[in-house]
């Protein structure tokens, strides 16, 4: 691999070395030169089920997986959205999948170019001007004419993009959707079976253009007017989204009235348009709609028809900088400068910085900029791939004393037909990239002295699907698996009459590495590591047991830190051994039992001789239903009491029924550990936020007596925890009372609270307050249940109902 070197400005070639040249001649010398070498082997695995999709995709690039693990699939009707749950309470081995849609609109997006009475006027004249260079023109461009009348409708989605995790009000991410009419708008699932559009961006910001009378600045000159034909092309060109991307988080402080300071997050969204203008939207996070944009920006890149968009974003010394990434469909890549005065602590370039610059008519499909190490320069450093016809791009961005060096060069011999696709795992820097023909290329990054090389391998889909056609890869965010778009291929040299998408998995990784990368992650939360912890999940479910190096790892991670991730690991690892272990039902749940109406038939004339029948019956009946509750998504609790049969007799117990209660009993022992630290954790809430005998809403006497109950649970801190609040409250014990009798309700279980006369109230897991109402949240994995805020909460029990599970760390609806 050749590396091109230059500071400051556009790539050069250092003395001594020639671009490679891009032909089919060195496709033989670039395999060879580039062959894996043995530490790098990958071995894909098909991963069950595969989701076949209703219509056929649409768009460049199709798919796309999100930080909080849900796949989009753009198609001819609607997004597909593949939510992946690591679901503790299934059995199955295979992948537990989510399945949601974001519908297209029925009505056609008409840009906002004029007033409708003078935009009418002007559609009649161009169509039926007599210079066919007008007319021809307006009648076949789809911008214009979204409609389509004659035309097949453009229905369906040209891109989609997802926000980082922590934008919606659940903590989520956005879904940025641009349809084939050129409507850009932003989604929310709040409640997980419905999407909800936030905002219209399109509209609001052909709105912007109106009352600027389509001027960017007011320095502009003024331009012709809607009825010449240059004009009408010019105000729609302005407004025609390519591409939008999200960029990362920005977190500033807000000063309130009082002089306290508060952290506001936000987030910036880039739309490239079809003139080379960039919008950049700034929202303030929460999004909740339209009262959330706070500011919007626009860029002019000089960049003819541009192609793709991403965001580069470097630390440097602990600043942050950040520009835009912006290709042309006739060859030339540039980082552009985003100057935002109204972002603290936001840094950016001086002037342009030119990564590519030959108009080689080789289009740019696909850029990702990856943040990596510099092993050998000791900083950090950026690598931006893009996809060039069958050619991979690549340029290396480091910021030393003497300025931005930039290190380019192409990749070559990776396939024999265009790429369709690529994605990139931003952990370690791997790139995959794939063409029609069923093969995806594997490139790993390493460092040289100077810059880099890449090691590539081929995945051949065939060996793992058959002869199959792909349109689109994406990568989990963890890099364990590898959705793939998938249509029959060629079956003796003939095409399949019907095309049949599917979206399909291969694993990227080993159950030894997601183990080894649970164990050192840094993030530490379960839910933002689902692509990890579904292929140990599938390990254990296969093999019925944990394997052994992963308990001792864990028990000495346990050991030496004490984490509530690795308890909350721990706890994950037993409940998946707990349901492996489970008999699944030997008949179909939801068909009815003929046996019991047998034995009622044949017994209904003689009533005195069936009761001993009627009794047999009624148990085979308890037993089906039992099995029938343990299949569902049920608390671990009530399966372990509905599916163990319970005897007076331990030695007679089978030695399955012993290791079953052995495991329940270790649930039982963490979920304990988890909930008295996290009770911790409220109390000392209670005891910063509150004044001297002030009651709220959490019952922090009944917490306090649940935590001091257990003479076995000595923990010094949470005593003189204990002993602090009890003396701040004075003697006050403010118990909880019944909304429907007002008798005491006592703290006797974390998980319910029961009265005097029997009326039983769920506890929220994060307050610990009883939920006495008939709307409540509850987790992904139900698990537990939470109230809601009220306007009457302070804002720190407010943040305490803003977080996690404590079992599982996903969030709550």
């Amino acid at each position: 691999m050749a590396a091109a070197a230059a500071r400051g400005g556009s790539p050069s070639l250092s003395a001594g070395e020639e671009e490679p040249p891009l032909g089919l001649d060195s496709l033989v010398e670039e395999a060879a030169a580039a062959a894996p070498s043995a530490g790098f082997r990958l071995t894909a695995v098909r991963r069950e089920p595969a989701v076949r999709l209703q219509h056929g995709v649409s768009g460049l690039e199709p798919l796309a997986w999100s930080e909080d693990h849900r796949v989009s699939v753009s198609t001819a009707r609607s997004i597909a959205v593949l939510e992946q749950l690591s679901d503790v309470h299934s059995g199955g081995q295979e992948m537990v999948i989510h399945r949601t849609a974001v519908p297209a609109p029925s009505a056609a997006c008409l840009l906002k170019v004029g007033p409708k009475k003078e935009v009418a006027e002007c559609k009649e004249k161009f169509a039926s001007s007599v210079d066919p260079t007008v007319s021809q023109t307006f009648m076949l461009d789809r911008v214009f004419n979204p409609e389509g009348k004659s035309l097949p409708p453009m229905r369906g989605f040209k891109y989609s993009s997802w926000s980082p995790l922590g934008c919606d009000a659940n903590g989520r991410c956005l879904l940025a959707a641009l349809t084939m009419d050129n409507r850009l708008t932003i989604h929310t699932n709040l409640n997980r079976l419905q999407w909800v559009q936030l905002v219209d961006l399109t509209q609001i910001y052909g709105e912007r253009l109106y009352e600027a009378s389509y001027k960017l600045s007011k320095a502009d000159t003024p331009r012709g007017e809607l009825g010449d034909f240059s004009e009408f092309q010019r105000r729609h060109s302005m407004q025609t989204p390519v591409r939008m991307e999200w960029s990362g988080i920005c977190t500033t402080q807000q000063v309130k009235h009082n002089n306290e300071c508060r952290d506001v997050g936000s987030v910036l969204l880039a739309v490239l348009f079809e003139n080379g203008n960039i919008a950049v939207w700034q929202f303030q996070l929460p999004f909740l709609g339209k009262e959330s944009i706070t500011s919007c920006n626009t860029i002019e890149s000089g960049i003819n028809s541009p192609s793709v968009l991403s965001w580069w974003e470097y630390e440097h010394n602990n600043r942050k900088m950040s520009g835009l990434i912006v290709g042309s469909a006739f060859g030339p890549v540039k980082i552009l400068p985003v100057n935002l005065k109204a972002v603290k602590g936001y840094f950016t370039l001086r002037q342009p910085v030119v990564l590519w610059q030959e108009m080689d008519q080789l289009p740019v499909h696909s850029i990702k900029c990856i943040p990596l190490y510099h092993p050998y320069q000791k900083c950090s450093c950026s690598l931006v791939v893009a996809a060039r016809g069958a050619y991979v791009f690549w340029c290396l961005l480091l910021i030393s004393k003497a300025g931005l060096n930039v290190h380019n060069s192409h990749v070559t011999g990776l396939h024999s037909l265009p790429i369709v696709s690529m994605t990139a795992d931003k952990q370690n820097g791997t790139v995959y990239t794939c063409s029609s023909d069923g093969k995806v290329r594997q490139l790993i990054p390493i460092f040289t002295d100077v810059a880099l090389k890449f090691e590539h391998q081929l995945i051949k889909l065939s060996e793992v699907f058959g002869s199959v056609r792909t349109h689109g890869i994406a990568v989990s965010p963890c890099g364990a698996y590898l959705a793939v778009i998938t249509t029959e291929g060629m079956t003796n040299g003939l095409h399949p009459v019907n095309k049949n998408y599917q979206v399909q998995f291969v694993t990227l990784k080993t159950f030894e590495e997601a183990a080894a990368q649970l164990l050192e992650s840094s993030v530490q939360n379960l839910f933002r590591q689902v692509d990890l912890t579904d292929l140990v999940r599938w390990k254990i479910l296969k093999d019925k047991h944990i394997p052994q190096f992963l308990q001792e790892a864990l028990d000495k991670k346990i050991e030496s830190c004490g984490s509530t991730y690795f308890w909350r690991f721990k706890l994950f690892l037993l409940r998946i051994l707990y349901q492996s272990m489970q008999k699944a039902p030997s008949e179909v749940m939801w068909r009815p039992s003929h046996e019991d109406a047998k034995i009622l038939i044949s017994d209904s004339p003689g009533m005195g001789s069936n009761e001993d029948d009627q009794e047999e019956g009624t148990s085979k009946q308890a037993s089906k239903q039992s099995l029938c509750d343990t299949g569902k998504g049920m608390d671990i609790d009530d399966t372990a009491d509905d599916s163990l049969p319970q005897s007076s007799d331990i030695g007679g117990r089978e030695p399955m029924e012993e290791k079953l209660l052995e495991i329940q009993a270790q649930i039982e022992a963490v979920e304990m550990h988890l909930t008295r630290e996290h009770m911790k954790r409220v109390l000392g809430e209670v005891y910063l936020h509150t004044w001297i005998t002030e009651n709220t809403s959490i019952p922090t006497r009944g917490v306090c007596d649940f935590l001091m109950s257990d003479d076995g649970y000595d923990d010094r801190t949470a005593r003189v925890l204990i002993g602090h609040i009890l003396k701040k409250m004075n003697k006050q014990t403010f118990p909880e009372h019944c909304s429907l009798c007002k008798e005491i309700l006592p703290f006797t279980d974390r998980k319910q609270a029961v009265c005097s006369n029997g009326h039983i109230w769920l506890r929220c897991f994060l307050t610990y307050q009883s939920c006495q109402s008939l709307v409540y949240r509850r987790c992904l994995l139900h698990d537990s249940i939470a109230r809601h805020p009220t306007p009457e909460d302070p804002e720190w029990i407010k943040r305490l109902l803003q977080g996690p599970c404590t079992f599982c760390d996903s969030p709550v609806f």
